[in-house]
């Protein structure tokens, strides 16, 4: 008997997918389990495995196809097997046809000025002044199209004077089409969804705080120094921070589920990531109970696969809080968007040497600014700031981090 094959939900959040590549083709056989075809959801790209034996009969989704969830994608069955009444009854959401981007023509360039009409022919030696060549050659200014006012035609200084020709730029003509519409991946058409029911829904509010990251550096570098694995970042301390303030402060360690709280025990810290079209989120799960060490790696690690777009639905979603870092960019400070259900999000920004008062004195300090956006419905002004003052607190005494 054939078996649809349909666009399949391969994340807990995806809507739609799109047919990157066919791994089979139409006539090969196929068994129950076998890769199809690879399918980009809104996070990862993602296999589609066969849910039948037989023959791939047809295929009715061709790469770069985007389908909502349980659209037909193709058929599945015996070989001298009838499969019309499968195709012609689908009552499965159809393709959404992605129209190749309209190559727009260039508008017609406006009409050039005219040029003032030359009275030399052409191979004569333009009659002109020396202050009037001059004047020419500063300005850019063909002589051979100016119409002199002196004697037998000769310009003159003044027939140059209320010229404001300026001498000519780089060539900025655009030969091709005016635009290009390029479609939107499904990474972004998440990230667009998810903004708008987050800053619009989620009353948030913010709170800043400066840290002192002298010790933290020091420590770093000794860290460092010994050798023992991949090196530490400074994300990766703050995250560990982060993740043990978060066992002291479970009320900022929460969701938001519309008619309760949910408080979290164990902290999963979702990590942002910069990926080619958009952003990610990562999840260093029970990250209270990991060493330093062990977080610097597993970031690594999850971060080089979120940008190969090949994490698992576990491995980005979950988190019970965020963090997120644009130091490296030498952004000073920022706030970010809450990603529900979460209640907190921290924005962590560049470490810069500033001049600040210590015990009475100028002195010159590594400092670095956090922002705390919380989810007002779950987090009060005090909880938040009590939080920040426990990983401020820890940051600026490190020893507290290494175990």
């Amino acid at each position: 008997m054939a078996t649809k094959v349909v666009m399949e939900a391969l994340s807990p959040t995806m809507e739609e997918g799109r047919v990157v590549k066919w791994l089979k083709g139409e006539g090969d056989e196929v068994s129950s389990g076998d890769v199809l075809a690879e399918v980009e959801t809104d996070k990862a790209v993602m296999e589609l495995v066969a849910r039948g034996d037989g023959v791939l009969r047809k295929i009715t989704a061709p790469e770069g196809t985007t389908l909502e969830v349980g659209a037909l994608v193709g058929v599945i069955g015996a070989a001298d097997e009838d499969i019309g009444d499968l195709m012609d009854g689908d009552g499965a959401s159809a393709p959404k046809e992605k129209k190749a981007p309209k190559e727009e023509a260039a508008p017609a360039a406006p009409p050039a000025d005219a040029a003032p009409t030359s009275t030399h022919a052409a191979g004569d030696r333009v009659k002109a002044s020396p202050l009037a060549r001059r004047m020419a050659q500063e300005r850019g200014i063909d002589l051979g199209n100016i119409s002199g006012s002196g004697p037998g035609g000769r310009v003159i200084k003044r027939d140059l004077s209320d010229l404001t020709t300026a001498a000519p730029g780089p060539d900025v003509s655009v030969t091709g089409p005016e635009s290009q519409d390029v479609p939107v991946s499904q990474i972004r058409k998440t990230i667009a969804r998810r903004l708008v029911q987050s800053i619009g829904p989620i009353p948030h509010f913010f709170l800043t705080v400066e840290v002192d990251m002298e010790r933290a550096a020091d420590a770093r570098a000794e860290l460092n120094a010994l050798e023992e694995g991949g090196k530490i970042s400074f994300n990766d301390i703050v995250l560990k921070a982060v993740a043990m303030a978060l066992l002291q402060h479970r009320a900022c360690n929460a969701w938001w589920q519309d008619d309760h709280v949910r408080y979290f025990n164990r902290v999963h810290l979702a990590v942002a990531v910069a990926v080619e079209d958009g952003l990610i989120t990562p999840v260093v799960r029970d990250a209270h109970a990991k060493s330093l060490r062990q977080i610097a790696a597993e970031v690594r690690e999850l971060a080089g696969r979120a940008r190969e777009k090949k994490l698992k639905p576990d491995e980005y979603t979950g988190g019970t809080f965020s963090v997120s870092n644009l130091g490296m960019f030498d952004i000073d400070q920022f706030t970010g968007v809450i990603n529900p259900p979460e209640a907190g999000l921290l924005a962590v920004g560049s470490i810069a040497d500033k001049p600040v008062v210590v015990d009475g004195n100028i002195v010159v300090r590594k400092r670095m600014r956090m922002t705390m956006s919380c989810d007002h419905r779950v987090i009060d002004g005090a909880t938040g700031a009590m939080f920040l003052k426990t990983v401020r607190r820890m940051l600026e005494n490190p020893l507290a981090l290494v175990w």
